[in-house]
């Protein structure tokens, strides 16, 4: 019998957790797979939600400190969960790789990729015993190109890109996917301060065909398209999401 569609996108009661719950990306994720059905695990670094929908968990969870995600990792390990989201991130320093100091080094691949890391190691043990899971991260188009200015960033994005790779090969014969997302520019308020530059904008929509920023419910339905039965042959794959601008000749 051929699927229907309610079937090959449903995530109805699988246990999944958004991490960068707060963030535009995340909240958008969060939204959408609540609706789903889904029964969610929502992690930031603020104390609590203004509003936890019932039945959902919410578990402060600080990247930047060592041990600041124990409590998170803990609750995964004890109550398996089926697809893990990693949206949690920071810009990091702006300018020149020369002028980085370590702490900024150490802080931001801490948040935007170790954290991805230990989160994933914690999941994938449940997910080997049923024998299916989804890691999913959000990596940027930034990792796919240099920059001048997002040195760090850049960098702990590509490595996202590597480590969905990585846990792609390692764990496919238990039936664990593993991707990452590439967004361009999206609408969020971490990309408020590079809408208000005139300059970039103008540039920066020359060079993407769509001519406009994405929506982060854009990037929830890739995450919903990869997290569902009709992502489940898809795996090791950076899904870039970002109006064509990687591909664009301007």
């Amino acid at each position: 019998m051929t699927a229907n569609v309610a079937s090959l996108f449903s995530v109805e009661n699988k246990r999944v957790v958004v991490t960068g719950a707060l963030g535009g990306i995340g909240s958008a994720i969060a939204r959408l797979f609540l609706e789903a059905g889904a029964k969610l695990i929502l992690a930031d670094r603020e104390h609590s939600f203004r509003e936890t929908p019932p039945g959902t968990v919410y578990i402060p969870a600080d990247f930047s400190a060592e041990g600041g995600a124990d409590a998170l990792i803990q609750h995964i390990q004890n109550a398996p969960v089926d697809i893990v989201i990693h949206t949690a991130g920071i810009e990091g320093h702006v300018g020149s790789m020369d002028d980085c100091a370590e702490a900024d080094w150490l802080r931001t691949m801490r948040i935007n990729l170790l954290s991805a890391q230990l989160l994933s190691a914690a999941a994938v043990k449940g997910m080997q015993q049923r024998g299916d899971g989804r890691l999913i991260y959000v990596g940027s188009i930034a990792g796919k190109r240099g920059t001048s200015a997002l040195g760090l960033y850049s960098v702990t994005k590509a490595g996202l890109s590597q480590l969905a790779r990585n846990y792609a090969v390692q764990q496919g014969k238990y039936g664990i996917t593993a991707n990452c997302i590439c967004p361009g520019l999206i609408d969020t308020p971490l990309s408020k301060h590079l809408q208000a530059d005139a300059a970039f904008m103008t540039k920066r929509m020359q060079q993407t065909p769509l001519n406009r920023l994405g929506s982060t419910d854009e990037i929830a339905a890739t995450a919903l398209y990869l997290a569902s039965a009709a992502g489940g042959f898809t795996t090791g794959q950076d899904i870039v999401v970002d109006g064509g601008t990687l591909i664009s000749d301007c």
